[in-house]
């Protein structure tokens, strides 16, 4: 399902972008604009493509988020692939090597004061 979904909203987007595209601004320099300088828009009858392509933009819009937000509570369960997998550090990290324990730390030894000979009293 997740991922009937995940198709859905790229084609929904890929369409998306290529209505908006054919979209004119108000200026008339779109895609449409060059259609319209051959004579095809005024031969072929179509005087409301604007209106067209602005609701099939709203349309295309509306698809894209429910699909959106539809795919997020489709999603695989995550918890399950943690328990089972381990992160990339885990696995390349070297295994710790195993240690004796010891009952009590070795700490070092305190300096000896070499024992010189008493000097006789003159």
């Amino acid at each position: 399902m997740h991922v009937f979904l995940v198709i859905i909203a790229l084609l929904a987007s890929i369409l998306l972008i290529g209505v908006i595209l054919l979209q004119s601004p108000k200026s008339g320099s779109g895609l449409t604009g060059g259609i319209a300088s051959l004579g095809t828009v005024q031969t072929l009858g179509v005087r409301r493509t604007g209106d067209f392509l602005s609701k099939v933009t709203a349309a295309l819009a509306a698809v894209l988020m429910v699909a959106a937000f539809i795919a997020q509570f489709t999603l695989p369960a995550r918890e399950a692939r943690q328990k089972d997998s381990k992160s990339v550090l885990q696995e390349s990290a070297p295994a710790p090597a195993q240690t004796p324990a010891r009952s009590q730390p070795v700490l070092p030894k305190a300096p000896t004061i070499p024992d010189f000979p008493a000097v006789p009293a003159k």
